[in-house]
């Protein structure tokens, strides 16, 4: 096997981890190509590489998913090698022959690693056989519905439902009730089939209130495999990890070594190489109890913090083993040093419906951005300035990183960086993330993979703070106040003062709204200062406490949340209101995306909280529920329709109270 290093490497991928990827090839002086498509052309990474080159239009099929064109865009550049970086084909065993069959090497383990620890049902068996212990669940593969219920039925409920290719969360779904396994099958499968092409499922059994530990491997191409230690990815929702850290509380050495020991023999009966990921479900009141859930044959989104603790470049190691260079370290050279924790920064806003929240991806174009660096703080990202955030890739935006000797120090350092962190014009979850690691549970160590969902609603403001109206008042105070000319005068009665004759001077209102909240007269007192306004800051007093907001347009950000605050115009909306047909009865989409389910039609009788469409958006599923019993009396969208926020998608008519509640006509669907 070679061992001479590439001097030229194709990312096959987008955002962050491309970006990541560029700045390792970058220090080890080997050229960098990235992929765009026409939705990516002013991205980051298109600007970062050394080379970029156009693979299609955006859907990602099209771009980032055509093997074709990545392997066209390898040939025209000279590239040596691909690195799939993770998502898209990271996991794809017929791309990584294909850039084999093409002379390229794949940075990644072999195509036969890829597509049995791919296939969660063979993987088990594969591990099992290994010694290393598994969840119980269903055997075999291909079980059609009634298959898997009767599984699910033998293992006994709770149950998780799982895609059997693929990964990231993508398709599972917690069973309890088991009178809903068929919906939630025929949901598991839809969502598999979206996002992985293949809609073959899997079930286990649900362990309750589990933690989520995953082991990190790193194996060269001449059977030597160590394991870098673990990452605690318990903070989870919707199965989608936001908050990981290394090393895990929960383990001591003892257990440490036998979970790393499992992962090694895991990564050995697949002949694994490069860096992988072991997944396990850990008790946690019994740490010893770990069970096998999968292998991510690929890098993982929260390979940093191995990284911080180890001291070693996980990218630069699966180069070197790329191109074919031995590992120098025995698992005794592997020490862990201090802590470091992990935080996804996505694009979503928070919809709160009957004391309901409902995270959503959302999108926008950054106006502001500001990324926490300095002392212990690392941000991975793939912003910049003047982009703009769609919803047809991932809504994960940058990973924001702290390392610190302990882990009250990592986490301080961690929620410091959040509140320092601003994305104006692109609403993202860095405020949530915050309190999350403020939580007492968080910061003891007593997590679980159900805690950010039992804490949520205790994690997200309802009502917008009262100094946020303040400061947007001020702006426009400030917007309104004359210009002076070059002689120095300024008109008076030009002024924002109030006057009025034969009275005291009457307060300035401005009527201002935030999207989701009601309007709001929020007025400025004569003669008082409204705040100090500058380009990019606003600092307002309210009740004796000064705040300090970043500013851009109608944007304001303070301590990782942010609001776009618009004029409201109550004569304009009352005229609105008075012709609008609907109101509380129109269904409107309550995000940018793509109708994938229309389960209803014009005419059809539906019962309250049926769920009567599904709405995609960055690989995220949600559920458009009927707010009433009634009729559908307008149905605008079929499967396949694109659709914009706020756009209407349906009527319902509801039935007079004498009429009884109707039955549904199709089937109940669960949120992702």
């Amino acid at each position: 096997m070679s061992t001479t290093m590439f001097d030229s490497v194709l990312i096959a991928n987008r955002g962050e981890i491309a970006v990541r990827v560029i700045r390792t090839l970058r220090t080890l002086g080997i050229r960098s190509v990235a992929v765009y498509s026409d939705a990516d052309a002013d991205a980051r990474h298109v600007h970062e590489a050394d080379t970029a080159v156009r693979i299609g239009p955006a859907p990602a099929t099209e771009s980032y998913l055509s093997v074709e064109r990545l392997l066209d865009a390898a040939a025209r550049t000279g590239a040596q090698a691909v690195h799939p970086g993770y998502g898209f084909l990271a996991e794809n065993a017929a791309f990584a022959r294909a850039c084999a069959d093409a002379g390229l090497v794949f940075i990644g383990p072999s195509a036969d690693a890829i597509e049995l620890m791919g296939d969660k049902i063979r993987a088990k068996e594969t591990v099992r056989t290994a010694g290393v212990p598994v969840v119980p669940g269903s055997s075999g593969s291909g079980l059609d519905d009634a298959q898997l219920a009767a599984a699910a039925r033998e293992i006994g409920m709770p149950v998780l439902l799982k895609p059997s290719a693929g990964g990231g969360g993508k398709g599972m779904r917690l069973v309890r009730d088991e009178a809903l396994l068929a919906d939630e099958i025929a949901a598991a499968r839809r969502e598999a089939r979206s996002s992985f092409g293949d809609d073959t499922l899997l079930v286990e059994r649900w362990i309750d209130r589990p933690r989520h530990i995953e082991i990190q491997v790193l194996a060269d191409g001449h059977g030597h495999v160590i394991h870098l230690g673990e990452r605690e990815c318990s903070l989870q929702r919707r199965h989608q990890k936001l908050v990981e850290e290394a090393p895990s509380v929960l383990l001591d050495e003892a257990t440490r070594a036998a979970m790393g020991e499992a992962a090694v023999q895991a990564a050995r009966s697949c002949g694994y190489r490069g860096a992988g990921t072991v997944e396990f479900i850990v008790p946690g009141k019994d740490p010893s109890s770990y069970y096998f859930m999968e292998m991510n044959t690929r890098l993982q989104v929260e390979h940093p913090v191995t990284e911080l603790v180890t001291g070693l470049d996980l990218v630069e190691w699966q180069l070197r083993v790329a191109a074919g260079e031995r590992l120098p370290y025995a698992q005794e050279d592997i020490t862990l040093s201090g802590h470091a924790v992990e935080a996804r920064l996505c694009a979503e806003t928070v919809s709160v419906k009957g004391g309901a929240r409902d995270f959503l991806p959302t999108g926008g174009t950054v106006l502001a951005l500001h990324e926490a660096q300095g002392d212990g703080v690392r941000t991975d990202s793939g912003l910049s300035q003047g982009v703009e955030v769609g919803s047809r890739y991932d809504p994960m935006l940058a990973k924001v990183i702290a390392y610190g000797p302990d882990r009250a120090s990592a986490l301080r350092r961690l929620r410091a960086a959040l509140a320092q962190t601003v994305t104006l014009g692109v609403p993202t979850n860095a405020g949530f993330l915050r309190r999350l690691l403020a939580h007492p549970d968080v910061v003891s160590g007593e997590l679980d993979t159900g805690l950010v969902e039992r804490e949520a609603a205790g994690l997200v403001d309802t009502e917008v703070p009262e100094e946020v109206y303040a400061a947007a008042a001020a702006v426009r105070q400030a917007a309104l106040e004359p210009a002076t000319d070059a002689g120095g005068w300024r008109d008076p009665f030009a002024a924002p003062s109030g006057f009025r004759l034969g009275g005291a001077p009457a307060p300035v209102r401005h009527w201002l709204r935030v999207p989701g909240h009601d309007p709001v007269a929020y007025d400025v007192p004569p003669g008082a200062p409204a705040g100090q306004v500058d380009a990019d800051r606003v600092r307002v007093t309210v009740d004796g406490v000064t705040h300090t907001f970043h500013r851009s347009g109608d944007w304001l950000g303070r301590d990782g949340d942010s609001w776009q605050v618009t004029d409201h115009d109550p004569v304009a909306a009352a005229l609105r209101g008075a012709g609008a047909a609907h109101g509380a009865d129109t269904l409107a989409a309550p995000m940018p995306g793509t109708v994938t389910v229309v389960k209803v039609a014009v005419g059809d009788e539906v019962a309250a909280g049926q769920g009567l469409l599904v709405v995609e958006a960055m690989k995220m599923e949600h559920v458009i529920s009927a707010p009433h019993a009634g009729t559908v009396t307008e149905l605008d969208v079929t499967a396949g329709t694109t659709v914009a926020m706020d756009q209407i998608l349906a009527v319902i008519a509801p039935h007079d109270a004498a009429d009884g509640p109707a039955e549904p006509t199709g089937g109940q669907e669960g949120t992702s």
